[in-house]
């Protein structure tokens, strides 16, 4: 594996893109010798789902699209999720029995679990790009 990695990809903001999304950081991963299925990539999987599916329902139709960006280098792990919404994300009240409203608080669990960070940055557009930065070994070929 080479000393650095990167991809990215553009979909637009619609609820059909989370799934694409999924699937993208799937593949890219394998590419990278990360094993699907293991703790690490599901955790990743799913922070990714959060964010696209933040970057979708949050943007109020003011991004037209989202950008997945990930990077490895050496023994790190960076996922940025991008829109060009202005608003950062914000915790909203999480009544027991609501069905939603805690996804950043699902991501900042994971990603504290896994050793990582979580940052939010703005974006030269006005908007914003959350990230995660995790600690990663990809696993041995078996």
């Amino acid at each position: 594996m080479a000393d650095q990695q990167e991809a990215s990809v553009t979909l637009p903001s619609e609820a059909a893109s989370v799934t694409q999304a999924r699937k993208y950081v799937t593949d890219i991963l394998g590419k990278w010798g990360f094993a699907e299925g293991t703790d690490a990539a599901d955790t990743v999987r799913l922070v990714v789902s959060e964010l696209a599916t933040n970057a979708v329902q949050h943007t109020r139709g003011q991004s037209p699209t989202f950008t997945v960006r990930m990077s490895l280098v050496r023994e790190q792990l960076r996922v940025g999720v991008s829109d060009s919404h202005p608003r950062r994300p914000r915790r909203l009240p999480a009544a027991v029995q609501q069905d939603n409203g805690r996804g950043m608080v699902i991501v900042r669990c994971l990603v504290a679990e896994s050793g990582g960070r979580l940052s939010v940055t703005p974006t030269a557009d006005g908007g914003k790009t959350v990230w995660i930065a995790l600690p990663w070994r990809a696993a041995p070929v078996a």
